[in-house]
């Protein structure tokens, strides 16, 4: 599918100037998408079509209920509503699901998916399984405007905000792929004698799919109410039905919208920290130049729901001889308690993409490092990389070759001007 421009809207700012998409274009067969509306949203659409508001509150009750309990994605399908009315609803709506460019899947079982929104734009999603649970990893924007030196996304130009429909729509097409609706594939797990010893394990519900990580494309606090409108959904037990507490938001430090995130959201935070001083880490999360790292830390301690039941996760990727020192170590365990922060440390070993500035420390210094932190009282486990063959790893994710962005200028700028003193 080609890409359509977008329209952008730039908001200034000193350091990060954001572009913002204007309202999308229709989709071209002028119906309107159902997923990521809210209930009365719904509600207001049918009756806006020429429905009477009674019969407008019951449909809406009933598209909820098939769209997010059963997966269902045509009219058809939904056995309670008049044949007669199905044909109305399908000329004026659709239940849709971001399209599938590719799929792949690794040596180790994660899945990797390259998504086209209804206007062309092409985003990723990732899916991570393990024994005791299984993380879907998705995308907020297309494109990432924060530039962060280390990551993959970074050197794409920011395209658009994703809509809650299209943030929504991962989880759905995740769990198609997965075959977790009521009509999917659980029931043949039911019996003990015939499982796999080998095969992931099911939780009590009969899903894989148990948690959600916002920490694909983009920034999601750069997307607050896109993000907020879809985690509703997420969380609505009429809705996709899954605790907050198994949800996690990724920043890179948009302080100002910290507080709003933990009291509006709710979910877990996690904190793409990176380095322990403002030299090193100016470098690698430009964001930093805006909000630095005591704001930053502020605000973390003063995050809404933080506590040692629910800690902040600071994310750490390590780079060779860039901020793996004893030092930085001993630097970062100082930070966090003289602010009090309950909170545990993600080391991600750095995962390579072509003509990646960095490399990866090396297993024995990331062990030292992760001792020191740990030795102090505050866990520090490593990551184990997952999906590296296939580019679905931390920091990896990017969609479809792109032309020159304005990272890569405002990089290739940097770089000259630092040559010429």
């Amino acid at each position: 599918m080609s890409s359509i421009a977008t329209p952008l809207m730039p908001i200034a700012g000193t350091i990060d100037p954001v572009p913002v998409a204007r309202d999308l274009p229709q989709r071209p067969d002028g119906r309107t998408d159902l997923i990521g509306l809210p209930r009365e949203a719904i509600r207001a659409a049918l009756e806006a079509a020429g429905m009477d508001t009674k019969q407008a509150k019951l449909r809406a009750k009933q598209l909820w209920h098939w769209m997010y309990h059963r997966g269902v994605t045509d009219f058809d399908a939904m056995t309670d509503i008049a044949k007669t009315m199905r044909p109305w609803l399908a000329e004026r709506f659709v239940i849709g699901r971001p399209d599938i460019v590719t799929a792949q899947t690794s040596e180790d079982g994660t899945r990797k998916w390259l998504l086209s929104t209804a206007d062309g734009h092409e985003f990723e999603m990732v899916f991570i399984p393990d024994a005791d649970r299984g993380t879907l990893c998705i995308s907020s924007q297309v494109g990432c405007t924060l530039n962060c030196r280390f990551c993959h996304t970074g050197t794409m130009k920011l395209v658009r905000n994703l809509t809650p429909g299209e943030i929504v729509g991962q989880v759905m097409l995740a769990r198609d792929a997965l075959g977790e609706w009521p009509k999917g594939s659980m029931a043949s797990h039911a019996d003990a004698d015939d499982e796999d010893d080998d095969a992931p394990q099911y939780t009590p519900d009969g899903r894989l799919l148990t948690n959600i990580v916002l920490m694909g494309m983009g920034e999601p606090l750069y997307n607050f109410d896109g993000v907020k409108g879809a985690m509703k959904i997420v969380m609505d037990g009429d809705g996709l039905g899954l605790s907050r507490r198994r949800i996690t938001l990724s920043t890179s430090g948009v302080v100002p919208m910290m507080a709003r995130a933990g009291e509006e959201i709710g979910v877990n935070l996690a904190v793409s920290l990176h380095a322990v001083t403002k030299e090193v880490r100016d470098e690698i999360v430009p964001l930093n130049r805006k909000y630095g790292i005591e704001q930053l830390l502020e605000a973390c301690a003063a995050y809404p729901g933080a506590n040692n039941a629910r800690r902040i996760t600071f994310e750490y990727v390590m780079l060779k001889d860039k901020n793996d020192s004893d030092q930085d170590a001993r630097e970062l365990v100082r930070l966090i308690r003289a602010h009090r922060l309950p909170a545990k440390v993600n080391l991600i070993p750095f995962n390579p993409w072509p003509g990646a500035p960095y490399e990866c420390s090396s297993p024995e210094r990331i062990r030292r490092f992760s001792d020191i932190i740990f030795e102090a009282g505050i866990s520090a486990p490593v990551r184990t990389p997952r999906g590296r063959d296939i580019m679905a790893a931390c920091g990896q994710l990017k969609s479809a070759a792109q032309k020159m962005s304005r990272a890569d200028l405002d990089r290739l700028a940097e770089e000259k001007q630092a040559a010429l003193g």
